[in-house]
């Protein structure tokens, strides 16, 4: 399993404030008094939807923890957690969600999640993903260790969604014109840069996604159920 970026930071370091994106108002202030409680956070912000919290995060308000439920008004599952790891890739996103299948966790994990704590866990469960996080380790209870998962044969969703994630929020938008049928001229004119870098950016992501044709590319994306939905034009940025 890939290494997320923010796996680098000092260990023991402390989390002071934290973005809650929840839909549900009642829900996000309980989580909130759970994170007083069993860590160091004291400013909490929450935002009900993926827009609002991305408007939060591009107006560079400082957080140090995301804590993200897969299930949102506008936006569906996994799309709003490679949308946040590319709006903020350093900040470690928690999922704190009732999905608890474990092929979804594990397609988290591989998009960068920095770990996932079933919603109504006991507070000792909270304290002890804060504790991992801000170790810079990946928290999963009650799923496979990180080197099982390693062991296991990985879907084709699976590495189509590890591929996406590693896009940038160009190139994803990009990959999206792509999979519309737009050639570079018409990639350039839409998106106002010159068809050279269109061209290099093209390049990239067909690296990034293991692939060597456009075809390809398009077909893992689909593979993936996200085309449409990773570019910051659209309504998730």
């Amino acid at each position: 399993m890939s290494v997320p970026l923010y796996a680098n930071r000092d260990r023991d370091a402390v989390f002071r404030t934290a973005l809650i994106i929840e839909d549900h108002p009642l829900f996000g202030d309980a989580l909130a008094m759970t994170l007083r409680s069993v860590s160091q956070i004291q400013n909490v912000t929450h935002a009900e939807s993926l827009a609002h919290a991305q408007g939060l995060l591009q107006d560079k308000t400082a957080f140090d923890i995301i804590l993200l439920d897969l299930n949102l008004p506008d936006v569906d599952g996994l799309e709003g957690l490679i949308a946040l790891r590319r709006t903020a890739p350093q900040i470690p996103i928690l999922l704190v969600t009732s999905v608890d299948e474990t092929r979804v966790i594990r397609a988290s994990l591989a998009a960068g999640a920095a770990g996932f704590v079933p919603k109504h866990s006991r507070r000792d469960i909270f304290r002890a993903a804060f504790q991992a996080l801000a170790a810079g380790e990946v928290y999963a209870p009650d799923l496979p260790t990180e080197d099982e998962l390693e062991a296991l044969p990985q879907s084709g969703r699976d590495a189509a969604i590890r591929s996406l994630s590693q896009l940038t929020r160009q190139q994803a938008k990009i990959l999206d014109l792509i999979c519309e049928g737009k050639m570079n001229k018409q990639i350039a004119y839409e998106l106002a840069i010159a068809e050279t870098t269109v061209k290099a950016h093209v390049t990239a992501i067909m690296r990034k996604m293991g692939v060597s044709s456009r075809t390809q590319a398009v077909l893992m994306a689909r593979d993936a159920n996200m085309t449409g939905l990773l570019s910051d034009g659209r309504d998730i940025s």
